[in-house]
């Protein structure tokens, strides 16, 4: 089975920015869709951004617009570049790969990779 590693994660101010990366162990073409989710302490893991195979992408509200997925097939990897940041935004960054089958969705996920923002 794929597995996926992210970071780049850590301590940044607000306003700052950070780039997550997420290598994946295998190709990631075959997966429907890749994604990143963050779970904050004492709240649910929430879908941050999430892109499919043919490009769509699919963003939180929270943080349309000032963060960027993008992907590189030939390195196996997708990227997070998270602008203007804020303290709301501290959280365990995951990546996601999601598998299609015709009974079922499959789910791959990362370790995390801890986000903060604070002065």
């Amino acid at each position: 089975q794929v597995q996926l590693v992210e970071s780049g994660g850590g301590l940044v101010q607000p306003g700052g920015s950070l780039r997550l990366s997420c290598v994946a162990s295998g190709s990631i073409r075959s997966f429907y869709a890749m994604a990143w989710y963050r779970q904050a302490p004492g709240k649910q893991r929430e879908l941050v951004v999430q892109m499919e195979r043919d490009g769509y992408t699919n963003y939180s509200g929270s943080v349309k617009d000032r963060f960027t997925i993008s992907r590189d097939n030939d390195q196996n990897t997708i990227y997070l570049q998270m602008n203007s940041l804020k303290p709301e935004d501290t959280a365990v960054y995951f990546c996601n790969a999601k598998a299609l089958f015709p009974d079922r969705t499959d789910n791959i996920w990362g370790q995390g990779t801890q986000v903060t923002v604070s002065s």
